[in-house]
């Protein structure tokens, strides 16, 4: 689908917990094929010291009622003002931007980890793996249970595990202390994760050992989604690439990470 702007409407803003929410947004007209990975730049009114659109992960797509949904975690100004667009408001958005995660044809076993808000980008991810019949393992790590959500829609697309830092929810420690990853990875054709770095950083060095197709979305600060201004930068085995124009989705061999 080329980019578009848009004025949507919000049909309704479901809050799952103090800090998240699903914004579910209706286009005027049809829309086209959004891919996963994609996301939408989001104009935040009514908020005097947030003049940029902010960057959101496409989070699910529902073509018969011509809707997207993305997922807000409040952590500062800009998200604290979408968390309060009720429904029948209408919201500017440029979308869909940037690439898109590589789907198999079908078949294979695939594994999804999220960290945190990672999650975002990975629902529309499972939901298309799922209709193209590969068998998808999503594993979804947190700092505690009240950080983990959507674990009920998860579990329609895919065989779900978590983590906690603390504990409270499924095994404790980080994703890369689940026996999904620590004893059955070979088991896996493809890896996808989207989370903080020092996260996909440890997934990427797991898949490398393997030797196992991985992928990342890259979660660097966004400012205009058109690769002008640069602040998304990122350093790769062919130069200095955009993360909103050339990413988010990264093949890890592509990175020059340090793991």
């Amino acid at each position: 689908m080329r980019k578009t702007v848009q004025n949507l409407k919000v049909i309704a803003n479901l809050r799952l917990n103090d800090d998240h929410y699903i914004l579910q947004l209706q286009a005027p007209n049809q829309l086209q094929a959004i891919d996963p990975g994609q996301f939408a730049n989001l104009m935040v009114d009514h908020s005097p010291n947030v003049f940029l659109r902010r960057p959101f992960s496409i989070y699910s797509v529902d073509y018969e009622n011509n809707t997207i949904s993305i997922f807000i975690k409040v952590i500062g100004e800009g998200t604290r003002s979408l968390a309060r667009l009720t429904a029948n408001s209408s919201l500017s958005v440029i979308f869909p931007l940037g690439n898109s995660f590589t789907i198999p044809n079908s078949n294979e076993k695939v594994l999804l980890v999220g960290g945190g808000s990672g999650v975002a980008s990975l629902m529309n991810l499972s939901q298309v793996l799922g209709r193209n019949k590969n068998e998808v393992v999503i594993l979804s790590g947190a700092r505690s249970s009240s950080d983990l959500v959507e674990l009920d829609h998860f579990s329609r697309y895919g065989k779900l595990y978590t983590t906690t830092e603390d504990g409270s929810h499924g095994v404790k420690g980080y994703v890369t202390d689940h026996p999904v990853i620590k004893d059955e990875l070979d088991s896996f054709s493809r890896i996808y994760t989207c989370g903080p770095d020092p996260m996909m950083k440890a997934v990427a060095a797991k898949a490398k050992l393997k030797s196992i197709f991985c992928e990342v979305s890259l979660e660097n600060t966004m400012a205009c989604g058109f690769g002008v201004c640069l602040c998304c930068v990122t350093e790769t085995t062919q130069g200095h690439k955009c993360v909103c124009t050339d990413g988010p989705v990264f093949n890890t061999n592509q990175l020059k990470w340090q793991i």
